[in-house]
Parts: structure tokens; sequence; C-alpha cells
């Protein structure tokens, strides 16, 4: 017998609409820190959604700190597009999602930064949350981020 999961996102068509609302998220940033917060997606129009997430930043060494960050996405055919949150709008990296197994969806883009490499990777997972993962390497930065997303309450 098949069970269907109420939560799974169905296709890359749907994301954008199932992002909108209240996340809470765990973040690790390997060897340098974590934080918790919430990260918010509100409509901007039809195919845009505003981010920004507002946490608790602990460093490795105890240093807590208060932390926030926003961009833009914007809808696109099987995924979506990451703006930094700038006049005018500049571009992170382009995700184009696919089906994978166990019913979840993946895609990865890549941004160079000066000399420093991002390589992001979205999984939205069968369980309706999701994890963003960012490996950054290059002359000033080396290190790999992993936020987990569940639905806030």
């Amino acid at each position: 017998m098949n069970e269907t999961v109420i939560d799974a996102w169905d296709d890359a068509s749907q994301v954008m609409t199932r992002l909108a609302g209240r996340w809470s998220f765990d973040r690790v940033i390997a060897g340098q820190g974590s934080m918790r917060g919430l990260a918010t997606f509100t409509p901007l129009g039809a195919e845009r959604l505003a981010y920004r997430e507002q946490g608790r930043l602990r460093l490795q060494n105890g240093t807590e700190l208060e932390a926030e960050r926003e961009y833009v996405f914007r809808g696109r055919d099987r995924g979506f597009e990451v703006f930094f949150k700038e006049t005018p709008p500049r571009l992170f990296h382009a995700i184009e999602l696919a089906a994978s197994d166990g019913g979840a969806l993946n895609g990865s883009a890549g941004h160079l930064c000066n000399l420093d490499n991002y390589q992001s990777t979205y999984t939205f997972l069968a369980d309706g949350g999701f994890v963003i993962r960012h490996v950054v390497s290059g002359p000033r930065k080396d290190y790999t981020m992993i936020t987990t997303y569940t639905r806030a309450a």
C-alpha cells in the first residue's frame, strides 16, 4: 500500500507557493559556529518572495550575536533564482530542481564572489522541510554551512 506524504513538495512548480510563510531554521557553520532563528518568505507579487532571516549566531569561541540576512527569490520554470537584496538586484544563483529518490527535489548552482567560490545545494524533503548547503572555498573563505528549515507553528 502506498501512503501519500501530505507535506511533500510535489514538483518544482509548487516550491515558490509552498515556501511562503514562516520557517524555523538551524544552521551549522563547520568549524565556526551555529545559528538558530526564524526565516520568513513574504510574497512580492505573483512570482517573487522576500526572504528575511533573523536569529542568534553563536561563534565557536562562545561569542553570541544577533544576525539577519535578506534575499529575493524569483520563480522560474522548474526552480527559482535567488538575488541579493540590493538596488539594483544582483543574482546570487539560479536553481533548477529535479526529483530524486525518496520524494525529494534537488537543485544546485555555483557563484563566484571575487575569488571565493560558493557551491550551493537546495534539497526539498518529502517531509515538507528543506535544507540549503553552501560549500565555500577560496583565498578568503573555507567553510561548509548547512541550514535545515522546518515549518514554524
